[in-house]
Parts: structure tokens; C-alpha cells; sequence
């Protein structure tokens, strides 16, 4: 599946917040033989928008490689998207729909991504009575083996 320019971003937050015992879900990444727990960036937790600090996780993957990203029943029930970024996580260089309901997206191949080191960022469909907009959103980054600059964001 090559990666173009597809719908839109989605903005908003989770109403699913409850669900996760007060803390903000993680989401699974497997690329590869590698895997990863990743952290949001931001999120709406219990009504309250959460913005939190860190850097995303960097994951070395081979070429034509099937990127799998699990995301929590709760997310998947508010229904999420897949944005995909530059190595600086600056420039967005399109989005992936993922149809509503799914927990476990497989639909996106490292090789899909024009440069060799990308991010992908997970984010949370809009609820736009909760938070004021903020959705929860879990970035990634991804370099295909062989290539030696790791993504910067």
C-alpha cells in the first residue's frame, strides 16, 4: 500500500479514559522482530487534557516489513487514524484511515514511507465536547535498515 496524501486529521480527545483505570493507554508497535510499548505524547485523561514528556521510541525495521500498531479497546472504540511524519516529526507527509472499531491496524509496510526515516504518529479520533480538542496521540519513529540517520523528533 503506497502512502499518499488521504483524509484528513482527526482532533479531539477519548471519552474511554475510565476504562484505563485513570491512566492514559499505551499502544503496541511490531515491525519486524522488533517491538515496542508506546507512550502518548498527549492525551484526554478522566475530562482533563494531559500533555506529557518523553521522546517516541526509534525502531530500526527492515525493509518491506508489515508495521503493526495495536491501540486499547478503548481507543479503538472512539476510532483512531495514522498520520505520517518526516524524520523531524515537522512536516506531515499524509494520513491513513483505519476503519472504525479496529484494534490491531497491519494496512502500512515500512517500504510504503518516502524518506527511509519517517514517524508514524497514532491519533485518537475527535470527541469534541471532552477536552477542547486534544486527542490522544502516540508517536513512533521508524528507519529502515541500512539507513543512518534516525529520526530526530
Amino acid at each position: 500500500m503506497a502512502l499518499g496524501l488521504l483524509a484528513g486529521c482527526n482532533a479531539g480527545g477519548s471519552s474511554g479514559a475510565a476504562d484505563q483505570g485513570g491512566t492514559a493507554p499505551t499502544v503496541r508497535v511490531q515491525a519486524g522482530t522488533q517491538q515496542v510499548t508506546v507512550q502518548p505524547t498527549q492525551y484526554c485523561l478522566d475530562g482533563s487534557g494531559e500533555r506529557y514528556a518523553g521522546t517516541p521510541p526509534v525502531v530500526e525495521v527492515p525493509a518491506d516489513s508489515t508495521i503493526a500498531l495495536t491501540v486499547s479497546d478503548a481507543v479503538a472504540e472512539q476510532g483512531w487514524s495514522v498520520q505520517v511524519f518526516d524524520d523531524q516529526l515537522q512536516e506531515r507527509l499524509g494520513d491513513v484511515d483505519v476503519e472504525d472499531g479496529t484494534r490491531v491496524f497491519t494496512g502500512i509496510n515500512s517500504s510504503d514511507v518516502v524518506p527511509a526515516s519517517f514517524y508514524l504518529v497514532v491519533v485518537e479520533d475527535s470527541d469534541d465536547d471532552t477536552c477542547n480538542g486534544l486527542s490522544g496521540a502516540w508517536p513512533v519513529g521508524f528507519i529502515r535498515a541500512g539507513d543512518t540517520a534516525a529520526p530526530t523528533g
